[in-house]
């Protein structure tokens, strides 16, 4: 059984995630050693939480579990398209049917409002009940755009089991952080020791 860490433990953003709200999204469940695993998303307030800090619902927006469950969902279709894009094979199709469901869900084009005192003004429609809609279709063309775009062939997953972040890969780096980055070079220091002592 997994033991659920905080998300004060959580690591910081990975690589690209600052670029690519998307990745951060992806990035939100985090298997940690030890079985640890933190679920940024796991409660409605730790979704809503997350939606304010990504610019993406308002501080008292009020998630419920339903909308948290709608979000971790397409999360979860979103990390089988990363990792169908990283390992070349082709991708899942209930994931690209989840995509483009939410990617139709939200108007593409701001629309035309009239207001008594300034007359015509275009605007996007964004109220409460809509907010969940606008954060997915907002999540998943981020994703589309990183799939399909040229950082697509940066996208890796962290190098450093048990870790299942994703991150933009910048030269040779392979760890979504410095902890990751750490943790790896340390197994790799453990398993040379270990093959010396055996040889």
């Amino acid at each position: 059984m997994r033991e659920t860490a905080t998300a004060e433990s959580a690591p910081p953003p990975a690589p690209g995630a600052a670029d690519y709200p998307a990745l951060d999204f992806v990035n939100t469940a985090i298997a940690l050693p030890g079985g640890q695993f933190i679920d940024l998303l796991g409660t409605p307030q730790g979704a809503n939480r997350w939606l304010t800090e990504h610019g993406l619902a308002p501080a008292d927006a009020g998630v419920q579990e339903m909308c948290a469950a709608q979000l971790r969902s397409l999360r979860e279709h979103l990390r089988s398209l990363f990792a169908a894009r990283v390992a070349g094979v082709p991708a899942l199709p209930a994931a690209l049917s989840a995509v483009n469901d939410a990617l139709s869900r939200a108007p593409t084009a701001l629309l035309l409002y009239w207001d008594e005192k300034n007359g015509p003004y275009r605007a996007a429609p964004c109220p409460t009940n809509e907010i969940l809609d606008h954060a997915l279709a907002t999540l998943s063309a981020n994703s589309a755009d990183l799939l399909t775009g040229p950082d697509a062939e940066r996208l890796t997953a962290c190098g450093s089991p048990p870790c299942s972040r994703y991150l933009l890969r910048h030269g040779r780096r392979h760890w979504c952080s410095v902890r990751c980055g750490d943790r790896a070079r340390a197994a790799r220091a453990y398993a040379r020791r270990t093959q010396a002592k055996a040889d």
